[in-house]
C-alpha cells in the first residue's frame, strides 16, 4: 500500500494517518511531545471550528507572559499581606476580636460548623505573623521580610490582596489554572488559551513552554497546562533545564545522523504537500506539516536556550545558579528569561512539587517551611524582574506570582496554617501593569477579601486583555462557558 492510495473499504484519510505513523515510528525521529501529539490526536480529530487568525483583537501591551506558580498554597499573611492585628489577638479567638463579624459570613457556614466545640466556641486562635515587614520603594508597599529581593522591585509590583476562589483543598490549584472547580472536569487552561490565541514570535520555539514539576496528581496534575477541548497542539510542552536533554524525546534514534533525519523529514513534508495540493483547505494538514518542521528545529533551538555560557558570571549569581538553595528555581528563571527574549509567548514556571499537595502547604511548622522555601525563590524572582526591566523586556513581559489560595488568620497544629480561599493575594508586573500599587484588600485580620474582590479568572482576563486578546472572541461556539469562565480585566490596575 502507497501513502497516495487505499483500500476502497477504508477512509483515505485514516489510511493516510496510520501510514505517516508507521514510516515516522519506523524512520526513529523521536521528536518531542508537542509534534507528536498533534500527530496521533490531530489526525483523528475532526476540524469542529476555525483556529483563531494568530493576531491580537486589539492593540496589545503585552507579548510574552511568565507565569510563576507556588504549589500549596502560599500564606499572604507572611508574604504580600501582612497584618499587625495578628499580632495584637494572638491567642484570642476570632469570636474576642473586634471582627468578630467574620465568623457570622454565610461563606463560612462549614467552617463555623468544624470549628466550634459543644458549647459553640471557636476551637482556633489567632496565629501571630511569623516574619516581620516593612515598606519599600517610593510607593511604600508592605512586603514580608522573606522576600527581600522581590521588594527591592516594589515600585515595579502591583500587590492584588483581593483574591477569592471556591475550593477549600488543592484542587483549587488546577482551578487557578483554568477557572472551574475540579468537580466539574479538566478544561483548558490561561496558558493553553494564549497559545490557542495567538500566533508564534519564534518558528524554532513553542508558543507555550512549561519548566519545573506540575501539580500532583490528586490536584490536576499536567491538566494544568493542557488545552483539553482546545486540541494538545496547544499543550503547554515541558522542557528540563538541561541542555544535554532538555525535550523528553526528541533526539534522533541512536545511529540516526543529523542529515539523515534532515531527509526522513523533507519526505515527510513533500508527502504531506501532495496531500495538501489535493486538499489546501485543510487547516489540520497543514498544522500537522507544521508541527514536523517544529520539531525538527527545535531539537537545536532548546538546548541553546537552556545553556547558559552566553550569560555573564555576573548574571548568573544575580539569579543563584551556583548556589544550593536558589539553583534550581534560578535556572528555570533564567531560562524562562532567555525563552520570552526568544519569543515564546507563555512560560509557565511551577515550584514546590513534593508528589503530594505542595510544598507550600504549611499546616505545622509554617515558619521554618516558609522561610525554607522563600529562600529557594525570592532571590531568583527579584532577579528576573530586575533582568527583564535592564534589558527593556519588562515593559513587553507580563510576570504573574500565584498561589491556589492563602492560609487562615488562626492556628493549625500549634504553629501553622489551614487552607483559605475566602482571601488572598498574588502579584503582577510589567507588561502594561502599573507599578507600585496595591489593590483590593482583605478585612484586619487577613480573613475575608472586601475591597475590590476578584474570582481568578479576573487575573486570566487581565492577562488576555494584555495580550490583546478578547477571551469571548476566542470561545468555541460548540462550548458553553458561564460568566466567571471569562473574568473581567481588572482595568484598575492596567496603566
Amino acid at each position: 500500500m502507497s501513502l497516495m492510495t487505499s483500500p476502497q473499504s477504508t477512509p483515505r484519510s485514516l489510511v493516510d494517518a496510520q501510514t505517516r505513523r508507521a514510516f515516522l515510528t519506523r524512520a526513529g525521529l523521536g521528536f518531542g511531545s508537542i509534534a507528536l501529539a498533534d500527530l496521533l490526536h490531530g489526525d483523528a480529530r475532526a476540524e469542529s471550528h476555525a483556529l483563531p487568525t494568530g493576531i491580537s483583537h486589539f492593540a496589545p501591551k503585552a507579548k510574552s507572559v511568565i507565569w510563576l506558580f507556588m504549589i500549596g498554597g502560599t500564606s499572604h499573611l507572611e508574604s504580600f499581606d501582612p497584618k499587625p492585628a495578628l499580632n495584637q489577638y494572638a491567642g484570642k479567638s476570632i469570636a474576642e476580636t473586634p471582627w468578630k463579624d467574620v465568623l457570622t459570613s454565610p461563606f463560612l457556614a462549614n467552617e463555623r460548623i468544624a470549628a466550634a466545640d459543644a458549647n459553640g466556641q471557636i476551637r482556633n486562635t489567632i496565629y501571630p505573623l511569623q516574619i516581620g515587614y516593612r515598606k519599600h520603594g517610593e510607593s511604600g508597599l508592605e512586603i514580608s521580610d522573606w522576600f527581600p529581593h522581590t521588594a527591592k522591585q516594589a515600585d515595579d509590583l502591583c500587590l492584588i490582596r483581593s483574591m477569592w476562589t471556591e475550593d477549600s483543598n488543592h484542587g483549587a490549584q488546577i482551578q487557578f489554572h483554568t477557572g472551574r472547580n475540579r468537580l466539574d472536569g479538566y478544561f483548558p487552561t490561561i496558558g493553553a488559551w494564549v497559545s490557542y490565541g495567538l500566533g508564534s514570535l519564534n518558528d524554532n520555539l513553542p508558543r507555550f513552554v512549561v519548566l519545573g514539576n506540575p501539580l500532583a496528581d490528586c490536584c490536576g496534575g499536567q491538566e494544568a497546562h493542557r488545552a483539553n477541548y482546545l486540541g494538545p497542539q496547544f499543550d503547554g510542552v515541558p522542557l528540563a533545564v538541561d541542555p544535554l536533554n532538555p525535550l523528553p524525546y526528541s533526539k534522533p534514534e541512536k545511529g540516526v545522523w543529523k542529515e539523515e533525519q534532515k531527509a526522513q523529514f523533507d519526505l515527510v513534508r513533500k508527502l504531506n504537500q501532495l496531500t495538501a495540493n489535493q486538499y489546501p483547505n485543510d487547516p489540520a494538514l497543514q498544522a500537522r506539516i507544521r508541527s514536523y518542521e517544529l520539531a525538527f528545529r527545535m531539537q537545536s533551538a532548546v538546548p541553546d536556550v537552556v545553556r547558559f555560557d552566553e550569560e555573564t558570571a555576573a548574571t548568573q549569581a544575580m539569579y543563584g545558579v551556583n548556589e544550593k538553595e536558589t539553583k534550581e528555581f534560578g535556572s528555570q528563571l533564567l531560562a524562562a528569561r532567555r525563552l520570552v527574549e526568544r519569543g515564546v509567548r507563555f512560560v509557565q514556571v511551577y515550584h514546590g512539587y513534593n508528589g503530594g499537595a505542595g510544598s507550600w502547604d504549611s499546616h505545622a511548622g509554617l515558619k521554618v517551611n516558609h522561610d525554607r522555601l522563600a529562600r529557594q525563590t525570592d532571590q531568583p524572582c527579584g532577579a528576573l524582574l530586575a533582568d527583564l526591566k535592564a534589558r527593556g523586556l519588562l515593559d513587553e513581559t507580563l510576570v504573574v506570582w500565584a498561589t491556589e489560595f492563602g492560609r487562615t488568620p488562626g492556628s493549625q497544629s500549634g504553629d501553622g496554617r489551614d487552607h483559605h480561599p475566602y482571601g488572598f493575594s498574588v502579584w503582577m508586573a510589567g507588561g502594561g501593569i502599573k507599578g507600585g500599587i496595591a489593590h483590593g484588600a482583605t478585612d484586619e485580620l487577613g480573613f475575608h477579601a472586601v475591597e475590590h474582590r476578584h474570582y481568578v479568572t479576573d487575573v486570566h482576563a487581565t492577562i488576555l486583555h494584555q495580550l490583546g486578546l478578547d477571551p469571548r472572541r476566542l470561545a468555541l461556539p460548540s462550548r458553553k462557558r458561564i460568566q466567571k469562565d471569562y473574568g473581567t480585566p481588572i482595568h484598575e490596575i492596567i496603566a
